[in-house]
């Protein structure tokens, strides 16, 4: 008799426990204006998305930019882009020189527009990672980089795009006095639409520090429109400093990930990094009272072998196949975008924790109308529980009393609807697992995508480019720079197109400045034959580098090169073959000289069999080693910060 007393008692508080928990929704309660969900193309993380092949190319774009399809993102956040790494790669510069005004370089103009054309309300935002090294004499907080920032802003208007924003310097110190003197320039050249965002600082600053000078200084205040810091889960200080949320300046996560930033990054799978963005979502509001936040970055579109690998809310990066992966952070993101939209209010009385470590619930309602109850969604989730959970909300005056649609995701479902419940006596009742996300709304219209990939192929080989088919300065396919430009130019004493690096002053660095070079190939290739014909039309060098099993240039503080074997050639005649090795020094396997090379054409040759490494130059080998620092990997073609052309560019068995 006791025993059956001990069985019914916990059932009977777990009844009781699902029961008890009740969540008014008080239309006329107090909350922050939702500025939306978005993203950051930046660091050439959308380089290779660009040679992706049509119909796929535009089915990655449907689920990221498309409403009701997919992530349906409300923000695109794109790089100023000037020649110089900024993670992955670096982003052409609209203005090599003072006079010089090219705003069809690169691809961030066309991911603008591709955004623009699925989303016609996508708001734009543009911020500098480094600027071109004519800026300021070499210095960044210049009239120069304002009236650069600027150009930019009235070149992306000459192709029907109006930014609604801009910054100052990703991730490093601001420059108030420069803050004030960039929208005194904006307001100049008829910019006065464009609001300034300030400064972009990580953790490692005071990142709240532009809300103290604002309350300080009367025309900073006028100058900032919004505070946007990177990862505030990260900060020293929390989300955001009590001092910031009292000064109610708009607060912004800026760049964000589940990690910090720090890597492993967003992965595919739910548990790996969509319940952990479920969460990041809810938290930025609730613990730092941020109203908009934007993912680093849309979509994984670089090399595997480069820093921070699978940062994006897809991944796409074989254009030569035209597969990608939908992953869950997709869905994670589309349980707001397709349910709240920017301009929306947070409803604080009913956006909170849930009880015994349960998860969390923010709850948003549409702008007034006179006349009309307000549409809501609740945006609820549930990582952390262990149990299911019976929720209660009670529906206030001024809010929607249709029925409440219930939406799911989480290891097993993927953004499906699951319930339609009736609203009685402005109550609604409905019990949520644990370890998934919800959104309850009285809007209609969400849908989830239905295109399908074909299957991921390796990159093709042998491996060939003449460059005769590019169009005339642009990237190749599939070569992603890393540092400087590498496009296609009139070859030098030959007929046909060439590719050709064309930035000769170095750029104003973000972080690291490796030696210019790009990059292709497949990280798994071992043995083979690089080849590219080579010629230096003045002093410098040029590299051909192989078997690179890393391109992380953030590993490591010191290097200028990736992690490989490399041939480089001075226009001296001088030339070393280097094995570099990423936190080690660099081996210097074999050097000689040759004749100088001049204003000729020549053929390179690198030879990897096992552990041995030959150089050929013109059909002569000049160097054979063995060595085995490096098994497998990619190649690049580089140079210094001199013009090189390279022609006829091949990999084979």
């Amino acid at each position: 008799m006791r025993l059956r007393h001990l069985l019914v008692l916990p059932l009977a508080l777990a009844s009781l426990a699902l029961a008890q928990t009740t969540i008014t929704l008080d239309a006329s309660g107090p909350g922050r204006t939702f500025d939306g969900l978005g993203a950051v193309s930046a660091g050439a993380s959308s380089r290779l998305l660009y040679d992706y092949p049509e119909p796929q190319r535009s089915q990655v774009l449907d689920y990221l930019f498309k409403p009701h399809y997919g992530a349906a993102l409300q923000h695109l956040k794109v790089e100023i882009g000037s020649d110089v790494n900024s993670t992955d790669g670096s982003e052409p510069s609209h203005m090599r020189s003072r006079t010089d005004h090219d705003y069809t370089r690169g691809y961030e103009w066309w991911l603008m527009r591709e955004a623009r054309k699925r989303n016609p309300h996508i708001i734009l935002d543009t911020l500098a990672w480094g600027a071109p090294g004519w800026i300021g004499n070499g210095t960044y907080y210049s009239h120069d980089m304002a009236e650069y920032v600027a150009d930019f802003l009235n070149g992306a208007k000459k192709q029907g795009l109006d930014i609604q924003y801009t910054g100052a310097w990703n991730e490093r110190k601001p420059d108030y006095a420069w803050v004030k003197l960039l929208r005194k320039v904006l307001d100049e050249r008829g910019l006065s639409s464009v609001k300034i965002v300030c400064c972009d600082m990580v953790s490692r600053a005071h990142p709240f520090e532009p809300s103290d000078k604002m309350s300080e200084d009367p025309q900073l205040a006028k100058a900032i429109a919004a505070i946007g810091v990177h990862y505030p889960s990260c900060n020293k200080e929390g989300f955001a400093t009590q001092k910031a949320i009292d000064s109610g300046h708009v607060l912004w996560s800026a760049e964000d990930q589940p990690n910090c930033g720090a890597g492993p990054f967003i992965q595919r799978e739910w548990a790996a990094g969509g319940r952990i963005m479920a969460h990041r979502y809810n938290d930025n509001y609730l613990k730092g009272r941020l109203t908009k936040t934007e993912i680093w970055s849309p979509v994984t579109s670089y090399y595997d072998s480069l820093a921070a690998p699978h940062s994006g809310l897809m991944y796409a990066n074989t254009p030569w196949s035209g597969h990608y992966n939908v992953q869950s952070t997709i869905w994670v993101t589309a349980h707001t975008t397709q349910f709240a939209q920017p301009g929306w209010k947070y409803l604080d009385n009913a956006s909170a924790y849930l009880p015994n470590n349960g998860g969390s619930y923010v709850t948003l309602r549409a702008p007034e109308v006179k006349g009309h109850a307000a549409a809501w969604s609740i945006v609820l989730e549930t990582t952390p529980a262990k149990s299911p959970q019976k929720i209660a909300f009670n529906v206030g005056k001024g809010l929607a009393t249709t029925p409440v649609y219930v939406w799911q995701t989480n290891g097993k479902r993927t953004f499906e609807r699951v319930a339609t419940l009736p609203v009685r006596n402005g109550k609604v009742e409905y019990t949520f697992e644990p370890d998934s996300i919800y959104t309850l709304t009285t809007t209609t219209g969400q849908a989830k995508g239905t295109a399908q990939p074909p299957a991921d192929k390796p990159f093709p080989f042998p491996y060939r480019d003449s460059f005769n088919t590019t169009p005339l300065n642009r990237a190749a396919k599939y070569l992603s720079d890393q540092n400087g430009a590498f496009e296609a130019h009139a070859c030098a004493g030959r007929a046909g197109r060439c590719l050709e690096q064309v930035i000769t002053q170095k750029p104003i660095p973000w972080l690291r400045q490796p030696e210019p070079f790009t990059l292709a190939g497949d990280a798994a290739w071992q043995d083979y034959t690089l080849r590219a014909d080579m010629m230096l039309p003045e002093a410098g060098s040029l590299l051909l580098i192989g078997r690179i099993d890393s391109a992380d240039i953030f590993q490591d503080k010191v290097s200028i090169y990736p992690a490989g074997y490399l041939f480089r050639l001075e226009s001296t005649g001088a030339w070393k073959l280097l094995s570099t090795q990423f936190k080690q020094p660099v081996r210097v396997l074999a050097e000689g000289n040759i004749a100088a090379p001049g204003k000729t054409w020549h053929r390179g040759e690198m030879r990897f069999a096992g552990d041995n490494i030959s150089v050929l130059l013109d059909g002569k080998q000049i160097a054979s080693v063995h060595n085995s620092d490096h098994t497998h990997g990619q190649i690049a073609l580089g140079s210094g910060w001199n013009h090189a052309q390279f022609d006829n560019l091949s990999v084979t068995k």
